[in-house]
């Protein structure tokens, strides 16, 4: 069921009148209605504007776009980053910029269709993926580019990423959506690229959202300089308007104010994981905030406790029903505490 509500959703909504606790969303660091955060943004908005209407590639250059994509490569590790409007974006910049002749697109389970492009097919398991990958390289010249999502609550991706393993990677380019990683998973926040550096491919490319782990509208991407050079000279990101400045510029801004949410995230976190006595029952990630499950009647049970989740579609209403408790830093001690209880009672 929809229900609409008429303010940013924080750890409570107001639904017909009536107050609900919210686990649900992606504001894992719960900046959006953060208070202080949201100053430096207002304060942002006063000297950059509302918007930047121009091209990246304009005569007139903002340099708080140079600085704040040297802050997100050097806080992810990598040599380089561009940034865009939107972590979709960012992602169809790379796949469209991929599915070129000299390459071929495969795609891991369950990977974002933000990098989707409509020709190319889905692979159900890593093992049908590794045998059509090894079969390719047997046969073709071209080069194998891996598509796939780093945060996976199926367990084959993040932390071990079990199902990159059995794949000849030194021969395959990773192209890894870590929208739901950076600035919540790895060293200072800097998601899977370190991790997956480890592993040592042909070519490692990540691209995210930075409203996950940032609280802004904005997308990245990361790699080699020569990669993000030939991205920025394309024309998909010389045509597209950027992402605001005053957004990015809140970044540098709170990078206080992240170390001190990710704290308090994980804390919650492992209160949770304490309090609920059948874990099992949920799908999660080491130290990660969300908690998916199937059972269609603990959603209702928990919304007869005042407590509302992720519950719909996704990404359509043709697509299977995705249901997750999702924590985030906004919430307070009592507010796990009330939620365990309800678990606790179904």
């Amino acid at each position: 069921m929809t229900n609409k509500i008429d303010s940013a959703p924080g750890r409570e909504i107001n639904i017909d009148h009536k107050s609900f606790l919210y686990f649900g969303g992606t504001s894992y660091l719960g900046l959006q209605t953060n208070s202080e955060f949201q100053n430096i943004l207002i304060n942002n908005i006063k000297k950059y504007g509302s918007n930047y209407s121009a091209s990246r590639k304009s005569n007139i250059q903002l340099s708080i776009f140079d600085e704040v994509e040297l802050y997100l490569a050097n806080t992810v590790g990598s040599p380089n980053c561009i940034t865009l409007s939107s972590g979709y974006l960012a992602g169809q910049l790379v796949a469209q910029t991929l599915n070129a002749e000299e390459y071929e697109l495969f795609y891991a389970p369950n990977t974002h269709s933000a990098m989707h492009t409509s020709s190319k097919k889905h692979y159900s398991s890593f093992s049908a993926l590794n045998s059509a990958i090894r079969s390719h390289l047997n046969k073709c010249k071209s080069i194998p580019v891996l598509l796939f999502d780093t945060i996976d609550t199926d367990g084959q991706n993040y932390p071990d990423f079990k199902g990159l393993q059995q794949l000849p990677l030194d021969q395959i380019i990773l192209v890894a959506d870590d929208s739901h990683g950076i600035g919540i998973v790895g060293e200072c926040g800097g998601g899977a690229y370190q991790k997956l550096t480890q592993f040592n491919p042909k070519e490692l490319i990540v691209c995210c959202s930075l409203g996950k782990g940032f609280g802004v509208q904005g997308g990245a991407i990361f790699g080699e300089k020569s990669r993000i050079k030939s991205f920025s000279n394309t024309i998909f990101f010389g045509g597209a308007s950027p992402a605001i400045p005053a957004a990015l510029a809140a970044i540098l801004a709170a990078d206080e104010i992240f170390k001190k949410k990710r704290a308090l995230l994980q804390q919650h976190i492992q209160l949770f994981l304490a309090l609920v006595k059948n874990i099992s029952q949920f799908k999660y990630i080491s130290n990660y905030p969300s908690f998916g499950f199937s059972n269609v009647a603990l959603a209702k049970h928990l919304k007869k406790n005042n407590i509302i989740i992720t519950n719909f579609n996704y990404p359509t209403k043709n697509d299977p029903l995705v249901s997750r408790i999702v924590l985030s830093a906004h919430h307070h001690t009592s507010d796990i505490e009330k939620l365990a209880k309800a678990i606790n009672q179904f």
